[in-house]
């Protein structure tokens, strides 16, 4: 921003050094040729190449200012960019292990998917350079991905993606007093934020789908999971009702309301009671 400034304070210096030097010239003509008649076609010659150069100079004040409007939209899109990447890099690093053997067993190159292989610094291309096309300073922005992108999950409800899995870290856990953690291991409370996870994406995909596609007992369910999305403490977020913790990790017994108490305490969900359900809410984390 501040070179954009000092651009601009530059080509106003120009301006007004060559408006300066035109009237010199004016006046050295008039000096030269004291006959007013014959000096008119000069003056008028210069006056026209005058307006000529001042058109030029406006148009390029006005690309100035539209590559200076750029700047900001340029930084928050590369500030979203490296917030997405810490927290793929995030769930990278605090995957399960046992889920991490699969996924790397299922796809040879998991950095294709994940943070190994994202480096959006090194993806974004300001094009801020002059061309003979008068993009002096190119206020596109363009993405050339390293290698080819990888296609996101299909979702039938546009506006809403997959539940997020924000595993927690073994700092986390370590933190929490030995009376609440238990028995716990960092391995099954990220194996049951996986299974809450598809627990809400299962209800995403009951309340998107249309009646054709379900039996009468599934759109009775739907009906209800779509009035609690409606209630405002839900609206707009992942959730899944208590009723469908039903494994394959996460089961409601002892351990489980264990992992469930956990995850509580750390904000990675949050429990409410719409009518006769009770309700929990995926969170994002406060360090997010």
């Amino acid at each position: 921003m501040d070179s954009a400034k000092e651009a601009g304070a530059s080509l106003e210096t120009l301006i007004a050094t060559f408006n300066s030097r035109i009237v010199e010239l004016q006046e050295l003509v008039v000096a030269r040729n004291m006959y007013a008649p014959s000096i008119l076609p000069d003056l008028a010659t210069v006056d026209t190449a005058l307006t000529t150069m001042e058109s030029q100079i406006d148009a390029i004040r006005d690309r100035i200012n539209e590559e200076r409007r750029a700047i900001p939209k340029a930084k928050k899109l590369i500030e979203q960019s490296e917030k997405q990447q810490r927290k793929l890099q995030h769930m990278l690093t605090h995957m399960p292990l046992g889920m991490l053997e699969s996924f790397s067993l299922s796809d040879p190159m998991p950095s294709r998917k994940f943070g190994d292989g994202l480096d959006f610094k090194s993806t974004l291309d300001l094009n801020l350079n002059s061309n003979s096309n008068s993009n002096l300073l190119g206020n596109e922005l363009q993405i050339k991905p390293t290698e080819e992108p990888v296609a996101p999950p299909k979702f039938e409800k546009k506006g809403k993606g997959p539940a997020p899995r924000w595993y927690i870290s073994s700092e986390e856990l370590d933190s929490l007093s030995s009376y609440m953690r238990g028995r716990l291991t960092l391995e099954k409370v990220n194996i049951a934020i996986n299974d809450l996870a598809t627990y809400a994406d299962s209800n995403s995909h009951l309340i998107s789908c249309p009646k054709k596609k379900m039996s009468e007992d599934m759109w009775d369910k739907s009906l209800e999971l779509r009035d609690i999305s409606m209630n405002e403490q839900v609206k707009g977020k992942h959730f899944f009702l208590e009723t469908d913790i039903k494994g394959p990790s996460l089961k409601l017994d002892n351990t489980g309301k264990a992992i469930l108490t956990v995850l509580r305490h750390l904000g990675r969900i949050q429990e409410t009671r719409i009518g006769p359900h009770r309700v929990l809410i995926l969170l994002k984390p406060s360090n997010f």
